[in-house]
């Protein structure tokens, strides 16, 4: 028998997530049926959506999240031990999985158990990062939502995030100009010193609106907002005409109390005006 561990959410945060908010709990996994597999967690991922969908579970509900896992013991021919795979089975150290069943439908429209791809000598972790959701997310949220074009500017807010970092190197991949906005001094440096954007501010010690109109004097074109809020508005006020947003997150509120959100300036005068997708 394998003892699993799980983090239970037992209370819905307020704020900040504490350990409190948390118990471990342990079980005995049942022997492998037929078509399942047993895997053990080796990568498991803390995201930003972790936050936000919290209180669309009902408590206590296992912590969700990817992981990436080695299969160490198998009952289905096409996932064989030693192989990994990426699933949605959160903070827990051994699961056991059913790579055939369909994922039950839920709010957060989370995909079926997979393989992870061959990385060709290029680490693991990878499936919870740039191969994972938050690559998808930059990839198709970028490309297909803001269907840029060489030499245009691109805003990335969140920018040194699991998606964001990975928005603004596409962006330069692509030959935009990308500017980039995070929450430390540190991650300005990391953005422009190595990712390669062109610029990098720190939100909490500048004036949004003057960043832009240094870093950007023609206007932006595409922006790629993970935070929402008052650094939001500034942004999308100095978009050029059928500028293009791709709006994901909005972390700057996934601690506030639902019940009294914070205000930010009314976006509907720029997003007229300047006929913004």
């Amino acid at each position: 028998m394998v003892k699993a561990r799980t983090y239970v959410v037992t209370k819905y945060f307020s704020g900040v997530p504490k350990r409190t908010d948390f118990k471990i709990v342990e079980e005995e996994l049942p022997p492998l049926q037929d078509g399942q597999i047993l895997a053990k967690a080796e990568f498991i991922s803390v995201d930003p959506y972790l936050r936000a969908y919290n209180r669309s579970k009902t408590i206590p509900y296992d912590q969700f999240s990817y992981q990436v896992a080695e299969v160490i013991e198998s009952k289905h021919p096409d996932y064989p031990v030693g192989s990994r795979v990426v699933s949605h089975e959160g903070w827990r150290d051994y699961v056991i999985l059913s790579p055939n069943t369909k994922p039950v439908e839920n709010a957060l429209g989370i995909g079926p158990v997979y393989k992870l791809p061959d990385m060709q000598g290029l680490p693991i972790s990878l499936g919870v990062g740039a191969v994972g959701m938050p690559g998808a997310t930059a990839y198709f949220g970028l490309l297909e939502l803001c269907n840029p074009q060489k030499g245009e500017t691109l805003v990335v807010s969140g920018a040194a995030g699991a998606v964001g970092s990975l928005v603004g190197q596409i962006g330069k991949l692509r030959g935009l100009r990308v500017i980039g906005f995070a929450g430390s001094d540190d991650k300005v440096r990391w953005l422009e010193q190595e990712l390669g954007y062109d610029h990098a501010y720190n939100y909490r010690t500048v004036n949004v609106s003057n960043a832009l109109k240094e870093a950007a004097p023609n206007g932006v074109d595409c922006y790629f907002d993970n935070v929402g809020g008052e650094l939001n508005s500034a942004v999308i006020a100095h978009m050029n005409p059928f500028g293009r947003v791709s709006v994901c997150g909005s972390i700057s509120s996934y601690n506030e109390d639902p019940t009294q959100m914070p205000k930010a300036t009314i976006l509907q005068p720029a997003l007229v005006s300047n006929n913004l997708k």
